[in-house]
């Protein structure tokens, strides 16, 4: 019974569900707002009802999971308090600055602007209107960046100095927070990985429509988008998680060893694609490998040294005392796999859709929902990503200076992080029933359509902002 009320795990399973709950929402909201304000700026820039109805369309898909993603994030901050108050006073005036900058300038800055756009079609000129929804996407990425940054000094402590008298750290620059070179690669893998989710939805809904062949004029042009999209944003992926990839090299080479179960320092490292190993993960039965890959990943040379598990838990029991330091090798060996799968397997989906759709083509049914189903494989990455980049961290919570096991609340019982537990899971269980219904009824309603010669001037529309 101890084991099941134990504060620490049930804290740590609290927190990551929660965490990956409201993650749910975040990619999607911070790709798709650029998709919409591509299309705005297409129809001001022309006068195409086409792109006034992709923008209206796919507008309320990214107004229905903004607002879920606000209500969501807001327990995130309860969690620090409620059930790690041990690591909130350690890194309190560490978070405290980018977590005010991210709600009293990035948050302000979209909450008013996508207030001005919701409310703003029929009342502002075109083009300012155009800006609003401009200015939402730049304080959704700058609010990413806040948040990424303080994240970053869990990955990579910098800008802070130990006070052994509070037993805390405190803040002593705040520019080398904001340019931790982890948040640097951190935040072009981020957006770049919720441009493909952002894709995938917007290809998988257009050809839930394709599929019925309705609203062609309207959905081809939106597939087309989508799979594109998808195809960059994986180009972008790969580039930045190469370069995120070095930096982690650098700052937790122990995370590089187990992602790879690694255990004697190499050169000319390999990289295995699939292993099958003895039961305590220590030794190799079957693998299939890449020569010098793994070496060219951590060193960018074929014939680089990548330091190994053993090797590296000797040298943080002289740094830091004796423990174990290394983090659940399966997880992070698989999760670094299973999130790679997803985004290959995403793009490669992109590549055969646009062939099936060359030059107006209609691919059989099965295809469209091969399209459809296989929408969410970039957040599933994504998902799968954060948990290696968490597990792969431990037993830190902020890495070398305070473990996981020491940050959690000493005075809550593990019977009431228990009651939180069921009552979180039940409360988002609902919510996400709820966000799922509102999501698909949006996707599969009709395009608003509008009274509008294809040669009128967009300004001569008026916009009802009733319809949001």
């Amino acid at each position: 019974m101890d084991g099941i009320l134990d504060p620490l795990v049930l804290a740590r399973w609290q927190f990551g569900l929660t965490t990956l709950y409201h993650f749910l929402f975040v990619p999607l909201t911070l790709g798709m707002v650029l998709a919409v304000a591509i299309w705005q700026t297409a129809w001001v820039r022309t006068g195409k009802i086409a792109y006034l109805q992709l923008t209206r369309f796919f507008g309320k898909l990214f107004l229905i999971n903004f607002a879920m993603g606000i209500v969501t994030g807001i327990v995130q901050e309860f969690q620090f308090g409620m059930n790690w108050s041990e690591y909130s006073r350690f890194v309190g005036d560490i978070f405290g600055a980018p977590l005010a900058f991210e709600g009293l300038i990035a948050f302000f800055l979209e909450a008013t602007m996508i207030g001005l756009w919701i409310f703003g079609w029929d009342k502002l000129p075109p083009k300012l209107h155009l800006l609003t929804i401009w200015g939402t996407m730049l304080g959704t990425w700058i609010s990413a960046y806040f948040i990424l940054a303080a994240n970053a000094f869990m990955q990579n402590p910098v800008g802070f100095e130990f006070n052994p008298e509070t037993g805390r750290a405190e803040l002593v620059d705040f520019m080398a927070v904001l340019l931790n070179p982890v948040a640097l690669a951190q935040l072009p893998h981020t957006l770049f990985a919720s441009i493909m989710f952002a894709a995938g939805v917007i290809a998988g809904v257009a050809a839930w429509h394709l599929k019925r062949e309705q609203h062609l004029e309207i959905m081809r042009p939106a597939l087309k988008f989508g799979l594109w999209s998808m195809i960059i944003g994986g180009i972008g992926v790969i580039w930045s998680g190469d370069a995120l990839g070095l930096v982690m090299v650098q700052t937790q080479p122990m995370k590089m060893a187990a992602a790879e179960a690694l255990y004697h320092t190499t050169a000319n490292a390999s990289f295995s694609i699939f292993t099958l190993g003895t039961p305590d993960g220590t030794s190799e039965l079957f693998s299939i490998r890449v020569p010098h890959l793994l070496s060219f990943l951590s060193t960018h040379t074929l014939d680089g040294t990548v330091e190994g598990i053993n090797d590296l838990q000797a040298q943080y029991q002289a740094l830091y005392g004796p423990g174990n330091y290394t983090p659940t090798i399966w997880i992070t060996y698989w999760s670094f796999r299973w999130m790679m799968f997803f985004g290959f397997a995403s793009i490669l989906v992109a590549i055969v859709g646009l062939f099936l759709t060359r030059k107006g083509r209609q691919p059989k049914a099965w295809q469209w929902n091969i399209a459809t189903w296989t929408s969410a494989f970039p957040l599933i990455g994504i998902l799968i990503g954060w948990i290696f980049t968490e597990m792969g961290r431990q037993p830190w919570i902020v890495f070398s200076l305070l473990k996981t096991e020491a940050a959690v609340s000493p005075n809550v019982s593990g019977l009431s992080v228990l009651i939180s537990l069921i009552a979180f899971t039940l409360i988002y269980g609902i919510l996400a029933v709820v966000e799922f219904r509102l999501l698909i009824k949006a996707a599969q309603s009709d395009p608003q359509t509008f009274e509008l010669e294809e040669d009128d001037e967009p300004a001569k529309v008026a916009v009802e902002a009733s319809v949001y």
